[in-house]
């Protein structure tokens, strides 16, 4: 393969990051923000920008880095690489991730119905904004995960796996931008903290309120172009991984495959439960110590200064203690296949990993991120029914902060470290493929092995 295959991903990396930088300017020297759908509009016009001027890159990155044709030395078809076809595949990324960002704005953003009709769901209380909301999540995976799909396909009958990985460059292209917009929002939220522990006036609330709101949906849109790249970066060291482990087809028809496919399936519903435990049982604790100050009449009464070292110490604490059973499950889950069951086990595990989890993460996030926002849109007082507004401390509010509490563990905890879990799988299945070749399947000796065989080849 001609070295153009690796200076292609690498120019694409440095266009990126002039383009981020070029693109920023529209926030800073050309559109105005005096209020919230000015910020709104800044940040999609950041995203469309980048992803606008992005093109061109992709497309003169091909023709300068990437030789006139080439092939691979395993492929068995006879089909050539050439620029045009990798710069569709890495267009089909940037185009899936533009996609995803859409649909991501629609559900998570207060200008748009979904939330607007989540937020009228808190007046009949808590259960219909829950039900609602979960709704809401599921739904919005369709078109991301379609997008997907389409890349993947195209992608891969364009430049096989090269080209997949080349989708997920694609999509990261932007990654300047996208991470800006996606760190957007816990700053303003922690801004808008510090504002009301600082006893500052309503003004300055309404403002970080307004920006938290942005926020909320720009982190969600930012763990969009997260999911959907580990999704195809996945895929990408899956395959690298059927590759380095000599296996010719991998046969879900196969049930020691299929088994594989079962428990990948399962991880991340397994390390969500154990994410949203860690946080439910470390806010426990927080509330517990709170308590335990407000029994001092100095501190309730602000004549004395409450320990917040403490409070931050429960935080750390818990944040440690408790990612270390996460850590070992994405961590021992293929490497215990792998060596008990074989490659062709793991194979299984993977797949069932990339699938679930990408479907699983893209929900939590928008339903995390629509409730916040249905909360921000009652405390804003632009919910009116029947001539009624509700505003901050009515009922129709404690419904949604029912909703936005249990939505912060999924969309700030548990949403985002899927795709960590799909990744770290894949990598570690790499890394130990030969090891699980030699030294793997203990236990497929004492499995009648008519069982393994395939029921179609």
């Amino acid at each position: 393969m001609n070295a153009g295959a690796f200076y292609y991903p690498l120019t694409i990396s440095a266009a990126g990051i002039f383009v981020g930088i070029l693109t920023s300017f529209i926030s800073t020297h050309i559109l105005s923000h005096n209020n919230e759908k000015d910020v709104e509009f800044s940040m999609k016009m950041q995203i469309f920008a980048s992803s606008l001027l992005m093109v061109p890159c992709l497309y003169f990155s091909a023709k300068w880095t990437l030789p006139e044709s080439f092939d691979f030395e395993n492929a068995e078809d006879g089909s050539h690489v050439t620029p045009l076809s990798a710069f569709i595949c890495t267009l089909l990324g940037l185009i899936a991730g533009l996609l995803i960002g859409w649909v991501t704005e629609i559900t998570t953003s207060k200008s748009y119905r979904p939330v607007q009709r989540l937020a009228e769901s808190c007046v009949n209380g808590p259960a219909p904004n829950i039900i609602l909301g979960l709704a809401l999540g599921y739904r919005s995976t369709f078109i991301p995960v379609l997008c997907i799909a389409v890349s993947i396909l195209v992608s891969f009958s364009l430049a096989n796996l090269f080209g997949i990985s080349l989708a997920a460059i694609g999509m990261l292209s932007t990654l300047t931008i996208s991470l800006t917009i996606d760190g957007f929002g816990p700053v303003s939220d922690n801004a808008g903290g510090i504002v009301e522990m600082s006893g500052a006036n309503e003004w300055a609330r309404d403002r970080t309120d307004m920006l938290d709101s942005v926020g909320n949906t720009t982190a969600a849109i930012g763990k969009g172009f997260a999911i959907g790249s580990a999704c195809l970066v996945g895929l990408a060291l899956f395959g690298a991984f059927v590759s380095t482990s000599d296996l010719d087809t991998v046969n879900i028809l196969r049930p020691l495959e299929f088994a594989g496919l079962a428990v990948g399936a399962m991880l991340p519903y397994m390390f969500s439960a154990m994410t949203m435990e860690a946080v439910g049982e470390a806010a426990f604790k927080m509330i517990d110590e709170i308590k335990r100050q407000f029994k001092d009449p100095q501190i309730k009464n602000g004549t004395k200064r409450p320990d917040y070292e403490r409070c931050i110490a429960i935080s750390t604490q818990s944040s440690i203690n408790h990612m270390i059973a996460p850590g070992l499950l994405v961590i021992l889950s293929p490497l215990l296949m792998g060596f008990l069951f074989g490659p062709r086990g793991v194979c299984g595990l993977l797949a069932g990993a990339i699938v679930s989890g990408m479907q699983i993460a893209i929900s939590m996030s928008n339903t995390g991120g629509a409730w916040d926002n249905a909360k921000k849109y009652i405390e804003a007082g632009q919910l009116k029914i029947d001539g009624v507004v509700h505003k901050k401390k009515s009922d129709c509010h404690k419904a949604a902060v029912v909703g936005d509490t249990v939505g912060d563990p999924l969309k700030d905890t548990s949403g985002p470290s899927i795709n960590i879990l799909i990744k770290l799988m894949a990598i570690t299945s790499l890394i130990f493929a030969q090891a699980f070749v030699t030294k793997g399947g203990i236990l497929l000796p004492y499995i009648v092995q008519a069982n393994l065989d395939d029921p179609v080849d």
